[in-house]
């Protein structure tokens, strides 16, 4: 077999890859569509059989400014031309400078920042964490119920889900620790989540031994809760009551998908360590940590970094995401988007009993079905049966809550009007076809 799939593999089909696949991947790794791409441009993909399909997944949230956006095809290119790594703590590059110097001057909050880099979200969430314990000299964590940190040994630990991210990987690192997330939907309010975190506080861990409350202003895998008005600011004075660093992790919030470059910029809010991932990089992998310059700068020399952390064509890639969101005005689309497709899912669920909830901010929309439109009887399978439908007539859709019965829509932010209307149209057949 060669090493380089030539014409005819392409032409083979999507059976005969999923076939392929299933006799050398490790089958723990997901496969929410049967497909195979052979190209994709801005909101669209085609599949190795030349089929279109309208994107409402940009890669979970990664491609923010659209697949193939020139301005970033041409930034990596350009830095291919130059050279493709050195290793930033070998030998340094501009572009890693440049990149941390924007961040530091968007991110919110007084005082100096600075920022590192990284490969993957989980790397940022452990990253962040390590430095919240040396910088504290503490070593608890407080994350949330159906929170998604990453499958790492850590990340793991801190996600709030058991199935399929923790179940049979015990025992799970010690000092962390969950409390309720609010969501008004399911019956748990604002005041119930920080109630909980005072007996959190007051029956399980002493809060000065606690050395960082993680947190994502919208919840992702959790089923695109957004943290309600007033949240963030009460953790906020939680945190700062306690001398406890409060970490946002906005991995699949940030760079624009909620309409804010950071989603804690609706809240007002500042915290001590921002985890930056996805939609940073447009499509390249590159992952960072950007906060308080004392809190970052207590770590000595050497402890962190990682060999392809933060690289060259990465960050080269994220300066020229920071242009295109900048100069096209994608923040104010991501509002636009999320505002036309949560309308049309409103009046979907006038005719549908089985849609239970429609919620989200900017481009990040969450439609949650349940059996007869009761909240607390999720619709697991009907979900499965929409994704399916949808993607049957040229849509793609991901599930996600904590039990997969909620349609997440994550769209480019460079989408089009037309386009937002076809796939909501194509939703709303899937929805029909699969009897909600």
């Amino acid at each position: 077999m060669t090493a380089v799939s030539t014409a005819a593999d392409l032409q083979a089909g999507n059976a005969a890859w999923v076939a392929r696949r299933q006799a050398s991947v490790a089958r723990a790794i997901g496969f929410a569509h049967p497909l195979f791409a052979s190209r994709a441009e801005n909101a669209h993909l085609w599949d190795v059989e030349g089929r279109r399909y309208i994107d409402f997944i940009a890669g979970i949230a990664v491609c923010n400014t659209g697949h193939n956006h020139p301005r970033i095809v041409q930034a990596v290119a350009a830095q291919l031309g130059r050279f493709c790594h050195t290793s930033f703590q070998v030998v340094g590059y501009d572009s890693y400078v440049e990149l941390a110097e924007r961040l530091c001057a968007a991110a919110p909050g007084p005082g100096a920042k600075k920022a590192f880099f990284m490969s993957t979200g989980a790397e940022a969430v452990e990253n962040a964490v390590k430095v919240a314990r040396y910088a504290t000299g503490r070593s608890a964590v407080v994350a949330f119920e159906g929170a998604f940190h990453g499958r790492t040994l850590l990340g793991m630990a801190l996600t709030g889900k058991v199935a399929p991210y923790k179940a049979g990987f015990g025992p799970m690192l010690p000092d962390v620790f969950h409390v309720p997330y609010p969501s008004v939907a399911h019956g748990i309010s604002m005041d119930d989540a920080l109630y909980a975190l005072q007996r959190l506080f007051k029956f399980q861990v002493d809060p000065q031994r606690v050395a960082a409350l993680i947190v994502e202003p919208v919840q992702g895998e959790g089923g695109y809760i957004p943290a309600p008005e007033g949240f963030l600011a009460a953790l906020r004075r939680v945190c700062d009551a306690h001398g406890i660093l409060l970490i946002a992790d906005e991995i699949q919030t940030g760079i624009g998908r909620t309409g804010r470059l950071f989603a804690v910029e609706h809240a007002g809010v500042a915290p001590d360590l921002i985890c930056l991932a996805k939609g940073l990089g447009g499509g390249t992998p590159i992952s960072g940590v950007v906060g308080r310059a004392d809190v970052i700068d207590a770590l000595p020399p050497g402890a962190l970094g990682s060999t392809y952390a933060g690289s060259p064509l990465a960050t080269a890639a994220a300066l020229a995401v920071l242009d295109v969101i900048e100069q096209e005005g994608l923040l104010a689309r991501a509002t636009a988007i999320g505002r036309r497709m949560r309308s049309a899912l409103q009046q979907l669920a006038e005719r549908h009993r089985s849609i239970s909830d429609v919620r989200g901010i900017g481009a990040m929309t969450g439609l949650e079905l349940s059996v007869g439109g009761d909240i607390h009887q999720p619709a697991t399978d009907l979900a499965a049966a929409v994704k399916t439908a949808a993607a049957d007539r040229g849509l793609l859709v991901l599930t996600c809550g904590n039990s997969n019965n909620i349609i997440r829509l994550m769209p480019a932010l460079t989408m089009e009007d037309a386009t937002v209307d076809e796939g909501m149209d194509i939703l709303a057949d899937a929805l029909r076809a699969a009897g909600a």
